[in-house]
């Protein structure tokens, strides 16, 4: 055939050209990632089949209830876009596949059916579209099925997705990778040649009335503020005032650490635990620990390790810390005691307890700073910690008890403390002495 020629966005460039084991591209809404894969996989399909190589386009997506859920519907615009492609492929309600009979397209849902993948015939190129939620497992499945290879070319992985958390595990393994045979680009709307206009409506008023989740719908930024959530105006505001960057502790001042008291059984409530300062008015927050089912040993191995010992650091408990473990009758407060710390436990505030916590956090916000790189994964949990609701009354039912309550608590528990009025010092009293 004549050559022909393909519109992408021009940063995608470098991604298709040339050798890969892996190509990919993540990015926010509008940025035309989902659409420039699906026609360059149909167009890896036309050369692969008029070098004469069979086998099936596979794409993928982590949850894939029906085809509706799938990536066909995407691969039939991409290939209608281009009238050569249509030349090359008959497209049904169901499926996609070469006239002349070498090149199809399956769709999988990885939850369900990742198995199956390592059962199926010659896979040449596999997608994985929305690739956020995909586990390490399941990668470590179906990354060794793409062994086929030939002269000149080799079964490729290819994976798009919305960022939405730093440690998930696509990013971990492909962003930012070294291997020159894992290529890839961010790409958000800015890149997108053709970027409709009402796309544009929409991403200004989600700009203006939707500011905590711009970022991430539109930017490609990670998902840092849930809509809703109790701290997400306080976060954004910190941001915006660089309250959140590089903190320093004061070597003359006493750290001290607030804690939510998790267990020691496989299916325990988080223990975590913040790391702070109060220097006048500032609220220094220095780091942030979070772990499940372990034991106090490896609590207090962390906080020494993170210069937390018990001649530097005071333990703050929330009122069940005197409670006795069942099983290791114990309880946190003397365990704490025995290992050298001074401890206060915060009396129980009774009913309400988690709105004042609330309340006393919205309060001191304005005045607290937070280090970036050892408190993400505690300003991850404040940015999510929301209100439970009942949708069909309109009612709210309190704070939704999940993986951030537990960091949001500990986190509650140092305002509840820093605005405890202390009892001011009883006067001197002075005898009156008669002299004779």
């Amino acid at each position: 055939m004549a050559a022909v020629q393909i519109e992408l966005p021009e940063k995608l460039i470098p991604v298709f050209d040339g050798p890969a084991d892996v190509r990919y591209a993540h990015g926010g809404r509008g940025s035309a990632k989902t659409r420039s894969f699906a026609k360059m996989a149909a167009v890896r399909g036309y050369m692969y089949g008029m070098a004469g190589v069979s086998g099936q386009i596979v794409c993928g997506r982590q949850f894939m209830n029906s085809l509706e859920d799938s990536s066909l519907e995407e691969c039939k615009r991409a290939i209608e876009d281009e009238p050569w492609l249509l030349d090359y492929y008959d497209i049904g309600e169901k499926y996609i596949k070469s006239k002349d009979g070498r090149i199809w397209f399956t769709f999988v849902g990885l939850d369900r059916n990742i198995q199956s993948i390592k059962s199926k015939g010659r896979i040449l190129l596999l997608w994985v579209d929305e690739a956020e939620p995909v586990t390490d497992i399941a990668w470590s499945i179906v990354i060794p099925t793409l062994r086929e290879e030939g002269e000149g070319w080799n079964a490729e992985l290819w994976v798009t997705w919305n960022p939405r958390r730093k440690a998930s595990a696509v990013e971990s393994r492909f962003r930012n990778s070294k291997d020159p045979l894992v290529k890839g680009v961010q790409l958000n709307w800015r890149d997108n040649p053709k970027f409709p206009a009402k796309l544009e409506r929409e991403r200004l008023r989600d700009m203006e009335e939707r500011p905590e989740q711009y970022g991430h719908i539109w930017e490609g930024e990670y998902f840092t503020v849930n809509e809703g959530a109790y701290f997400s105006t306080h976060i954004l505001q910190a941001k915006k005032e660089n309250r959140i960057g590089h903190v320093h502790a004061d070597p003359l001042m006493t750290k001290r650490a607030f804690i939510d008291i998790g267990g020691t059984g496989a299916r325990a409530d988080a223990y975590a635990m913040w790391i702070v300062q109060f220097v006048g008015k500032e609220i220094r927050v220095l780091n942030y620990y979070e772990a499940v089912g372990q034991p106090l040993a490896t609590h207090l191995e962390w906080m020494r390790a993170n210069d937390c010992g018990p001649g530097s650091c005071q333990v703050w408990l929330p009122h069940d810390g005197a409670t006795h473990d069942k099983v290791h009758d114990v309880s946190y407060e003397s365990a704490f005691r025995q290992a050298g710390y001074s401890v206060t436990v915060v009396p129980n505030q009774g009913k309400g307890a988690a709105k004042a916590r609330i309340e006393a956090a919205r309060r001191l916000f304005p005045a607290m700073w937070f280090n970036e790189q050892t408190t993400l994964a505690g300003v991850d949990a404040l940015a999510w910690y929301h209100e439970k609701r009942d949708d069909e009354r309109n009612i709210g039912l309190g704070p939704e008890h999940d993986w951030a309550s537990h960091g949001a608590d500990a986190f509650g528990l140092m305002c509840v403390a820093y605005e405890q009025p202390t009892a001011p010092p009883k006067p001197i009293q002075y005898k009156r002495r008669m002299l004779s």
